[in-house]
Formats: C-alpha cells, sequence, structure tokens
C-alpha cells in the first residue's frame, strides 16, 4: 500500500494508469472467487499465499526451490483442513509446517518459521471467516471493500496534501494525511456496505472501519520496515503500478487476524 510516489517516476498519470488497469484486471477475479466461496475462493487464497511466500523468502537472497516446495504443501495442507472443517487441525499442521520448514534452513530458521506463520496464517482465517457462516461471503466482501479504500484514500490523500510524515525512518512516503485519507475513506466504505444490511449496525461498522485502516497500515508499515532492512524497494514486479503481491497484500495480513478475533468474540453483535 502506497499514500504517495516512491519515486518522481512513478508520479505522473502514467503510474495511475497502471493502477487503475491492474485493478480493473484483479478486482473482478478477487470478486467472483469471493462470491463463489469453497475451492475457488480456497484456490485463490493458496496463489496469493505461495506468491507472497516466494517474495517473502527471497528478500533476504537466493533461497533453495525445495523450501517454497515445502511450505506450499504446508499450506496446502492447512487449507484443506479447513475446508473439511478441521480447523484446530489446520492451525496446528501450519505451525508444524513452519518449524520444520526452519528447521531443514538452519541458518535463516526464525526468517523460514516466521515467514511461513505471517503469510499462511491470515489466509487460513480469512478462509475460515468465508466458509465459517452464512455472513462469511458478506464480511469477508466488507473487509476486502474497507481494505481496498484505506489504499485508495491513502494514496489519494498522500499524493494531494502531502504534509508531516508518519514515520519518515521506516517509509519517508508516508504521511499523515494518507493515514487520516485512508482512514476516512474506509469509515465511509465500511458505514455504506452496512448499509447495505440493513441488519448491520452502520455507525458501529464505520467506526470499526477505521480502526482497520490503521491496522492496514501498520502491516504496510511492518512491510516497509523489513524492505528497509534489506535494502529492498519492492517485493516483485508482479502487479504493475503496485510491485509484488506482498506490496499488494501486506494490509490484509493484519487486518485479517484483526477481523478475526473481533468476529469470534463479537461477531453476533456485529454481523447479525
Amino acid at each position: 500500500m502506497q499514500d504517495g510516489p516512491l519515486t518522481p517516476a512513478k508520479t505522473g498519470p502514467s503510474s495511475l494508469v497502471l493502477r487503475v488497469v491492474s485493478a480493473a484486471v484483479l478486482l473482478p477475479l478477487v470478486i467472483f472467487a469471493t462470491w463463489l466461496g469453497e475451492w475457488p475462493f480456497a484456490i485463490l487464497a493458496f496463489a496469493a499465499a505461495m506468491l507472497m511466500l516466494h517474495e517473502w523468502l527471497r528478500m533476504p537472497g537466493p533461497y533453495a526451490r525445495s523450501v517454497l516446495i515445502g511450505s506450499g504443501l504446508g499450506i496446502a495442507g492447512s487449507l484443506l483442513l479447513v475446508m473439511l472443517k478441521h480447523h484446530n487441525f489446520a492451525m496446528g499442521f501450519l505451525l508444524l509446517g513452519a518449524v520444520a520448514v526452519g528447521l531443514y534452513m538452519r541458518h535463516r530458521f526464525l526468517w523460514h518459521t516466521v515467514g511461513l506463520i505471517y503469510v499462511g496464517l491470515p489466509c487460513l482465517m480469512l478462509l475460515w471467516l468465508r466458509g465459517d457462516s452464512e455472513q462469511g461471503q458478506h464480511i469477508v466482501f466488507w473487509l476486502l471493500c474497507v481494505i481496498w479504500a484505506t489504499d485508495t484514500g491513502a494514496y489519494f490523500a498522500g499524493r494531494a496534501i502531502g504534509g508531516p510524515k508518519l514515520i519518515p525512518s521506516i517509509s519517508p512516503n508516508k504521511t499523515w494525511a494518507g493515514l487520516i485519507g485512508g482512514m476516512i475513506c474506509a469509515a465511509l466504505v465500511g458505514w455504506l456496505i452496512a448499509r447495505i444490511d440493513v441488519t448491520w449496525p452502520a455507525v458501529i461498522l464505520a467506526m470499526l472501519a477505521g480502526v482497520v485502516a490503521v491496522v492496514s497500515q501498520a502491516g504496510d508499515f511492518f512491510e516497509s520496515g523489513v524492505k528497509r532492512h534489506f535494502g529492498v524497494k519492492d517485493t516483485g514486479s508482479l502487479i504493475p503500478g503496485h510491485g509484488g503481491a506482498l506490496d499488494r497484500l501486506d494490509g490484509l495480513l493484519f487486518a485479517v487476524p484483526f477481523i478475526t478475533l473481533i468476529y469470534i468474540f463479537w461477531g453476533d453483535l456485529l454481523w447479525l
């Protein structure tokens, strides 16, 4: 997620055009898979996890492809267990796979173990949210729209207003204006979607959307800090105008666990 251009070369209309075209291609696919649920959504979650994990593993330098294959088997097995409604086993299987991969690559034990959990756990939670109840489809749509609104609001507010930086030592282009713009845009979208379903408390979900925007941008700062540590500008070039899959989904990786906890403890009050 970016609330301002990284370099002068990306400030012109061509960067915005790339973003719009990429969104026009990818969003219908994500929306369709979310609407279908079940295996199409699980396949999408697995594909996204593998792309992000590949980018995570290569940030410190080259890695053995067997590590990605082993990690992929761990994620695939966990997602399958979620599909079969064995949620507790799915979590344990993922953690076991993370430790096994870390032990296999002893000199990068912590990096590989954390990476598999960092990427895999939110994917498991998202699949669980989508399939756990009749409201699952609506909740996932709400969350995805809030994240997209956060990214959009932060990007345009950061470019148009600029101003004081948030944490320049980690991400020199992100501003307070971008953060506030992302929160406002997320709150508006969260409120609007809640108004469509008259059983949802729109005002409360608008406020929750604003909090999700902060959590999402915290995820972006985490990834920015990791990239800065390794001297990496973008984790990849898969998505024109956005960078890699991890660059695009870093906020979602933080937001999904947050919303999952909210759903577990207060879901009956928010999503009736």
